[in-house]
Order: C-alpha cells, then structure tokens, then sequence
C-alpha cells in the first residue's frame, strides 16, 4: 500500500493502536480488502472499501479492518450522515452473536490524527451565546397591539433580503437536491414524522384526513424533486424562534439544521407562515400588520431574487411548516377554527399548480 495515498502514515496508526490495545505495535501492511473479499460477487456498489491491517501486538500477528465511508447519493452526502452510520456499527455490532465484533469507533482530527470515540457516550454541542430579543416577541407585540412600528417593516426587509443573499449561493448537486425533497417528506422531522406524531383521536385530522396530505406530499416529491438547479444554501429553520435581535438591525441566528444545502422555498416558507399563523388566530385571516408584513417579506424577497419559479415548488414546504404549527403537540393552545384553516390551507395549496402570494385568504378558506 502507498501511504501517500492513505489519510494517515505509519506512526499515526501505529500510536492509534497502541494507545487503543495499550500495548507495543508495529505495523506491517495496510491494503485495501476488496480484492481478498469481493472475488466473485455481483454486487459492484458498496459505501467505502474497506483497510486490512496487518501489525503485531506485543509481538503475537494480528489483523483488523479499518472502516470508512464514502459521500455518496444514499443519505451519506454530510459528514453527520457517515459519522452516524459508523457509530451506530459500533453499537450494534457486538450486540448479534456470530458478528464480527467491532473494536472502536473514532475520526480523523484536522492534523491527520486518529481520535478514538469508542468510550464516549451521548454527543454534545458548546456554541457561543448570542444576547438579543427573538423575534418572536415582534410578533407578539404586534398582535397585542395591532399595529406595527417603523422597526417593524425594516426588519422584515433585512429579514428577506438576507435570505435573498444567502440563497444566490448555488451548489451543482443533482443527488443532494433529491436527498433533500426526500428528506422533506421521509424525514422524522419532516412531513411523515410530523403526521405520525397527531394523536390517533384527534377528530379535525383523522387518519383518512392526513394520509391524504401525505399522499398529496408524495406526488409533489414526484414533481419537484428534479429540479436540482435551486440547490441553494439555506439556513433550514429559519423561523421567529430562531433569530435574535439586537438594536434595530443586528440579528443573530440559531439552531441552523437539517444541512447547509436545500430549497429556497424551506427558509421562506418557515419564516411566512407565522405572518399567517399570527394572523389567523386573531382574525381567522391573513390582514391588518401581518398581512403587511407577509406582504412587504415576498415582495421585498421576489425582487431581490427574481426567483418567480419559488412559486411552483414552495407548496410541500408549505404544507410542511403549517402541518407543524397545526400540531397539537408543538402548538397546543391554538383554537380549533385556526388548526381547521391551517388544514385548507395544507390541502388547498397541495392542489395548486403555482402558489400566489396574494391569494393567502382563497387558500384558508
């Protein structure tokens, strides 16, 4: 094997093995498996060719398989996809009899270390912390009050045009574009993970009610997931809760998720429908200051972007965010006359061919 061609040399394996097996090794030769393993099979495709090493361990030969795997199409595109997979082999490996059992899970550190995991348990995140007001309270104050402050527009504004900005990145990736439609719906977080979690007695969506929606989900899947031009850097939860203000101008985000790549129309959509939600809960409507608002987002948004084709594939996404603001788990206290208009807002935009931003009222009733 050519160690040139290999993410680690010599001395960094041989300091990773004997520092896991605690003991002196000396390694002999890395080489790649396929060739002792996949001899006559048909199966041409697998997610990463696995390493034979070959060392001795306190002078006793020993050989072990050096796991990786590889970015591809198969829900593997983001290093959290492939990390996952790995730590969910060492954790259950061993648990099947006859299994070749596994020895540890680890990763390569930006110096080209090998970093066991195999001891730790649950992950964790340490961020920065970020002071401000959410924006959610805007909202709030706007429908405390019925109208709205300078303040106000021009947020909405920084709001659509930050979008606007971050979406002009584009990314040629016709298989994470896929991934990413396919996740909207099959996704735990997404639109079947949504639907799962209605109580099975909820009278307003019985179960005939939201197989519907999912099917409906599933024809537009169909239908856009081709369209893998509008690969676009997103923020992926860009909602009220998740964005901090500070001053009249200066806001932080929070909680990016679900990937840095996607639709344009996940960001708009999460970030409208609450100019909606607010709406109808007091006026069973979209009008007064969050129509305003809703207004002022898409125009301000559909300029700085000219993406009109937003409109022909915004209707999953949609259907999504209201599915989880109709939720009676994530919104419990909302009145029954609001989760029934999310609800012909869910089905009527599923059964529209462009959606007009204009015609919000038509899709509630």
């Amino acid at each position: 094997m050519n160690w040139d061609a290999l993410p680690f040399n010599r001395a960094t394996l041989e300091g990773y093995l004997a520092s896991l097996y605690q003991a002196q090794v000396r390694v002999i030769a890395v080489r790649e498996l396929k060739n002792e393993q996949d001899e006559g099979r048909l199966k041409e495709f697998g997610y990463g060719i696995p390493l034979l090493i070959e060392f001795t361990l306190d002078g006793k030969k020993e050989r072990a398989v050096f796991h990786t795997m590889s970015a591809d199409g198969f829900g593997h595109e983001r290093r959290s996809d492939r990390a996952r997979n790995l730590i969910l082999d060492y954790d259950t490996f061993n648990k099947l009899h006859r299994h070749v059992r596994a020895v540890d899970v680890g990763a390569f550190t930006s110096k080209g270390k090998l970093l066991s995991l195999g001891e730790t348990g649950e992950f964790f995140l340490l961020s920065d912390y970020a002071p401000g007001r959410i924006y959610v309270k805007d909202l709030e104050r706007i429908a405390g009050s019925g109208e709205l402050d300078l303040v106000d527009e021009k947020r909405t504004r920084l709001l659509a045009d930050f979008l606007a900005e971050v979406h002009g990145l584009k990314k040629p990736d016709a298989m994470l574009y896929r991934r990413r439609i396919r996740d909207l719906l099959g996704h735990g977080e997404g639109v079947m993970g949504i639907l799962d979690s209605y109580p099975a007695d909820f009278s307003l969506a019985p179960s005939d009610r939201l197989e519907a929606i999912e099917r409906s989900c599933v024809a537009w899947r169909w239908r856009i997931k081709g369209f893998s031009h509008r690969l676009s850097q997103i923020h992926g939860d860009f909602h009220p809760w998740n964005i901090l203000f500070e001053g009249e101008d200066e806001f932080t985000l929070l909680d990016r998720s679900r990937g840095e790549w996607g639709e344009p129309a996940d960001d708009v959509s999460a970030m409208t429908i609450n100019y909606i939600l607010f709406s109808v809960r007091q006026h069973g409507m979209l009008t007064g200051p969050f129509r305003e608002l809703y207004d002022l987002f898409w125009k301000h948004y559909l300029t700085a972007t000219q993406d009109q084709d937003i409109l022909d594939v915004i209707q999953p996404f949609y259907a999504w965010r209201a599915l989880v603001v109709a939720s009676p788990m994530w919104y419990p206290d909302l009145a029954p006359s609001v989760r029934e208009a999310l609800f012909r807002f869910i089905e009527n935009v599923l059964t529209t061919d462009r959606f007009a931003p204009k015609q919000v009222n038509d899709y509630l009733m």
